[in-house]
């Protein structure tokens, strides 16, 4: 059977060349206006001024009483006539006429004024004593910093916004601020925000070679962005979406009604991941489940997975039953029933793929199909575990998270700011994806991610914003993809049909799927070795 080719739109490389040949297309239509433009202004200038002249005779006309319009018409004739008989007389009159024609459409629109004015520099000049402190010192002989000094020579570029508030920034500083310690730059930035307006957040590019500091005011990251399939190949993940200077790649996406390129904060997981594991972390209402909720719909497209759910809320009872969804466990029993699953599967991957290494031949089919582990605020369970005498569910995620990238298995860890000291080690160590959602104090967010962001912290964030950090990466600004609960009463009828149309088939049961827990088997070397 012939194999039927793709269609061309759905290509990528042909959607981004259509984009491109649109784009083009643009600036040279503009450029061909503004050339245009060019060359015709002095016609459109007389046209202009030919027009002014005439409207401003008929209100001299309709102005003049009627029993004066007869001397003014014979006056006008005369002068005509006069013109006429004169040498180079209808010549000279053009060229008057063109002339006052060019000097009555003339462009008239006030020119901008140059430099801030006196409420901006106000701002300007409060902004820079407030800095004289931090980039001053006594032993300097020249300080570009000094009270009552020339803020002029300080910051070399300013903007502001309609509302006059600091909306571009340049600052110079001495050289000899320690712009390499972060306590030092994070008081200036704490200082910049509040001068420059609460409520906003700013962005914060130090250039350590040019004693420079640019300050720049951030669009808010769209929040209407719903859960839709997105043109990621296997193995990747899409967290969230940042601002287009952070990533070099865009996705195609439904933003509200129309289709826009949105850039993507993209986690790759796999055999050749640096990152195989993800911890989120923030406070009740940030997003987290949001965000696992949106993890699961992705992964479900390539593998399989299975859900500890440690809230007990209810948040993936949609996933219950259906294709790929292994288990939603809410109880201790099955939690720990689950992840002890997990480690042996965990472990039989690795015997499987060992064997088929030495042997020469590809890996088995049945540990090529990647596992999901999501978890959702395990510690609960770590509690529960304690006082019934169990055995804390964390320490089974000690052989998936070590060895889960050699046997395709990918755990993700969802928790909140309260029980982050439950974490396990082993949690800790391995999750070297971090995102950190709602609002969370700097030195919180440096605690998860292991670095500042660039940016300042809002007081108020909406659900499912946040950073991100992959690695030993940068951190990024975030905002998750509207991923609600479909059974929630208080979800949008349009969010629910998004998230709907993503859940893969019921294939088990509802009542099937959570009254019968998935056991744990033992395995040992001669099964496995049976098994290959």
């Amino acid at each position: 059977m012939a194999r039927r080719p793709l269609p061309r739109i759905l290509s990528k490389d042909s959607a981004q060349i259509a984009r491109t040949q649109i784009a083009r297309s643009r600036e040279l239509a503009r450029t061909a206006a503004d050339s245009a433009t060019d060359v015709l202004h002095p016609l459109i200038t007389i046209s202009r001024g030919l027009r002014r002249l005439a409207s401003a005779g008929r209100r001299k006309w309709a102005d003049t009483p009627k029993d004066k319009r007869g001397p003014l018409l014979f006056l006008a004739s005369s002068v005509v006539l006069v013109v006429a008989l004169m040498p180079y007389g209808p010549l000279l009159a053009a060229i008057t006429l063109m002339a006052a024609a060019a000097w009555q459409g003339r462009d008239r629109t006030p020119p901008a004024p140059e430099g801030p004015d006196e409420s901006q520099t106000e701002r300007l000049r409060s902004l820079y004593e407030a800095l004289v402190p931090y980039f001053s010192t006594a032993e300097d002989p020249a300080p570009l910093y000094a009270h009552g000094g020339e803020w002029e020579k300080a910051f070399e570029a300013h903007e502001f916004d309609d509302g006059g508030r600091f909306g571009h920034l340049v600052i110079r500083y001495p050289a000899y601020f320690p712009d390499a310690e972060p306590a030092a730059r994070a008081r200036i930035e704490q200082l910049l925000t509040a001068k420059a307006g609460r409520g906003r957040e700013y962005h914060f590019e130090w250039d350590g070679e040019g004693n420079r500091l640019t300050v720049t005011v951030l669009a808010p990251l769209p929040t209407n962005i719903a859960a839709q399939r997105f043109v990621t190949a296997p193995g990747e993940t899409v967290l969230g979406f940042t601002d287009p200077s952070e990533v070099q790649r865009t996705l195609p996406l439904s933003y509200g009604d129309e289709q826009r390129d949105v850039p993507p904060v993209v986690w790759r997981t796999g055999i050749r991941s640096t990152e195989p594991h993800l911890l989120a972390m923030g406070h009740p209402g940030s997003g987290t489940s949001t965000l696992l909720r949106s993890i699961a719909l992705q992964a479900l497209q390539y593998g399989d997975l299975l859900i500890v759910d440690g809230g007990g809320t209810g948040e993936y009872a949609c996933l219950i039953g259906r294709d790929g969804v292994l288990a939603v466990e809410c109880a201790a029993a099955g939690a720990l029933a689950s992840l002890e699953w997990a480690a042996q599967e965990t472990e039989r991957r690795l015997v499987a793929i060992n064997r088929a290494r030495q042997a020469g031949a590809p890996p088995p089919e049945n540990t090529r199909r990647p596992l999901w582990i999501l978890l959702d605020r395990p510690t609960v369970f770590t509690h529960l575990s304690a006082a019934d005498g169990r055995k804390d569910p964390q320490a089974l995620l000690q052989t998936p998270l070590r060895h889960g990238r050699a046997a395709n298995v990918t755990v993700v860890v969802a928790e909140q700011f309260e029980s982050a000291e439950a974490l396990s080690e082993g949690v800790r160590q391995h999750t070297r994806a971090r995102v950190v959602l709602g609002s969370a104090t700097p030195e919180q967010v440096e605690a998860v991610l292991g670095a500042r962001p660039h940016t300042t912290t809002l007081a108020h964030m909406s659900p499912g914003r946040g950073y991100a950090r992959l690695g030993s990466g940068s951190v990024h600004r975030l905002q998750v993809p509207s991923t609600p609960d479909p059974y929630d009463d208080a979800t949008s009828d349009a969010d629910r049909q998004a998230v709907q149309e993503l859940l893969p088939p019921r294939t088990t049961p509802a009542v099937a799927a959570q009254t019968e827990p998935v056991e744990a088997e033992p395995l040992t070397a001669e099964a496995v070795a049976a098994e290959s």
